[in-house]
């Protein structure tokens, strides 16, 4: 447990890492909500067997996420612990790639169709999702980052808040899909 007063590293990289966050976000917002970016051509291929890969990939990155959680909790193990969070970036990272190609490419987005109690139901999850997926960016990069770096201080700080989210964003993600299913 020495390593804990040793850090590898003290460089926190706060500018490297809001910046690559609210890149991501802008870019985001303007696939959604820009006429200017996008494409507007035909695609050959079924567009919706993206949603289908981001549900899956959401899917793995919830159980990496847990079984991260496993590791370091139950086995005290950090090599199998970042191994789970590593294996949950590639998946997130997956997810990333299909989510904004879908987003590029689709001309018209689906509506959800859901109507009565179901209809809030949804409109909450996705709300919260959202506003919870911009937000675990910057969590999940200072997480990893001073995790990596043995900043073991910084670290179990940050996840107290950064796993619940993460984990929130990932399974709302394939429940989000799941009402989204039939309109697709």
């Amino acid at each position: 447990m020495s390593q804990e007063h040793h850090p590898k590293s003290k460089k926190n990289h706060v500018g490297l890492i809001i910046t690559v966050s609210i890149l991501a976000d802008i870019f985001i917002l303007l696939l959604f909500f820009s006429p200017l970016v996008g494409y507007s051509g035909k695609v050959s291929f079924d567009l919706y067997l993206f949603p289908r890969f981001n549900a899956v990939f959401n899917s793995f990155t919830f159980i990496f996420l847990c079984f991260a959680l496993w590791a370091i909790i139950k086995k005290k193990n950090i090599k199998l612990h970042r191994g789970f969070i590593l294996a949950a970036w590639v998946t997130t990272m997956l997810f990333l790639f299909s989510y904004l190609t879908f987003h590029f490419l689709q001309s018209e987005p689906p509506k959800f169709g859901g109507q009565g109690v179901v209809r809030p139901i949804y409109f909450f999850i996705l709300v919260s999702h959202s506003i919870l997926a911009a937000l675990v960016v910057p969590l999940a990069l200072f997480s990893t980052w001073w995790g990596w770096s043995m900043q073991t201080v910084k670290h179990k700080k940050i996840v107290h808040w950064t796993m619940p989210i993460w984990l929130y964003v990932s399974i709302t993600g394939v429940i989000v899909y799941l009402f989204m299913a039939p309109y697709y």
